[in-house]
């Protein structure tokens, strides 16, 4: 998926214009890449545009930052400078938007590494009956 369409995708997602779909992208990516391991990173950062491979890249294969739900939004909110609940909403429209660009089976090992409550914002959302 090209950049201006993943752009695209979270901003309708997260209902936010595109300029703050890219800021949350961006940051949303920034966070994930430090809480997971170096080599997950690389191997998500394989699946997504070019342009946004950088975001998914470490300096060096290490063991993850550890931090929980909490801190991963406080973070996308302030890389992106959106609000607590535009962050909780944009992280989850690129987690969401990630998963159909990466596939199940490699966005799941990424998944496996991250605390439940992370994991889970990338589940779509229950619809209303």
């Amino acid at each position: 998926m090209a950049e201006p369409e993943f752009y695209a995708r979270v901003s309708a997602r997260a209902g936010v214009p595109v300029e703050t779909a890219r800021a949350l992208t961006e940051a949303t990516l920034r966070t994930l890449a430090e809480r997971i391991s170096g080599g997950e990173a690389d191997d998500l950062s394989a699946h997504v545009a070019h342009e946004l491979r950088p975001l998914l890249a470490r300096a060096r294969v290490e063991d993850p930052e550890v931090f929980g739900y909490d801190e991963f939004l406080r973070r996308v909110a302030e890389r992106s400078g959106a609000t607590p609940s535009d962050a909780e909403r944009g992280a989850r429209a690129v987690l969401q938007a990630l998963h159909r660009v990466v596939g199940p089976a490699q966005f799941n090992r990424a998944l496996s590494q991250l605390p439940r409550e992370i994991a889970e914002l990338a589940q779509p959302a229950p619809r209303p009956a």
